[in-house]
């Protein structure tokens, strides 16, 4: 569905993202995990087309997308919830929703989608003529997930969701994740939350410094000694 290979990304002279290869098969979890820094949220926004790729090959569905405008990689398919939800906090949780199906093939199914989403997270439709901002932090991830629902991806990456997140909320927002992904939508996750990361996950990326240093399934990650040592604290 989704393939990288050798994906650079620099940023003024500092290398960000070092030869990055991954693959995202249709239907899957994927996980990448790593330290702040690591480079993972860099990987994502190359992919989305919001920072340039200075060497590498982006292919999805057997296209190739690393020359795509961010809009026009949105329309394919391709949608992320970006780190700290980016909401319009001044509008409405509906008038959020409204701006996540902009893309014409999403505004024809406007009505049909946010019935989804409504009854996916039911405090959004209460909440649904309140501002983003004056939601909790945990509806305001519900939101930022309902958003990118509206524009009907076939990937959805997520950067962070349950970054500042209570336990409780957190736990929500895995438990939509694992729904998505049950009903056959493709995620690429980006998370700190290990635990509950690698349990969902069909296959997992470790990245270190701007590289892939290890990869498997996320039971394997979750078993592995330098993970445990280094990002558990077993």
């Amino acid at each position: 569905m989704l393939e990288i290979n050798d994906l650079v990304v620099s940023y003024n002279q500092l290398r960000a993202v070092r030869g990055v290869s991954l693959k995202v098969h249709e239907g899957a979890v994927v996980a990448l995990i790593g330290s702040n820094g690591a480079g993972k949220t860099t990987v994502l926004n190359a992919i989305s087309g919001l920072v340039p790729k200075e060497k590498g090959m982006v292919n999805w569905r057997g296209r190739a997308v690393a020359h795509l405008p961010a809009d026009e990689i949105c329309r394919l398919g391709i949608v992320q919830v970006p780190e700290g939800r980016k909401l319009f906090a001044g509008m409405t949780v509906e008038e959020n929703l409204q701006m996540g199906a902009y893309v014409p093939h999403a505004r024809v199914k406007y009505g049909q989608t946010k019935k989804k989403v409504f009854g996916m997270f039911p405090i959004l439709e209460e909440r649904r003529q309140q501002k983003a901002g004056s939601l909790s932090g945990g509806e305001q991830q519900m939101l930022a997930l309902g958003r990118a629902l509206m524009a009907l991806p076939e990937l959805l990456m997520l950067d962070e969701p349950c970054l500042g997140l209570a336990p409780v909320a957190a736990a929500e927002i895995f438990q939509a994740i694992s729904e998505l992904n049950s009903h056959g939508m493709t995620i690429l996750l980006v998370s700190q939350e290990l635990i509950q990361t690698l349990a969902i996950a069909g296959s997992c990326y470790l990245l270190e410094n701007g590289k892939i240093t290890l990869e498997g399934t996320g039971a394997q990650l979750l078993a592995d000694t330098r993970v445990k040592d280094s990002y558990l604290g077993m």
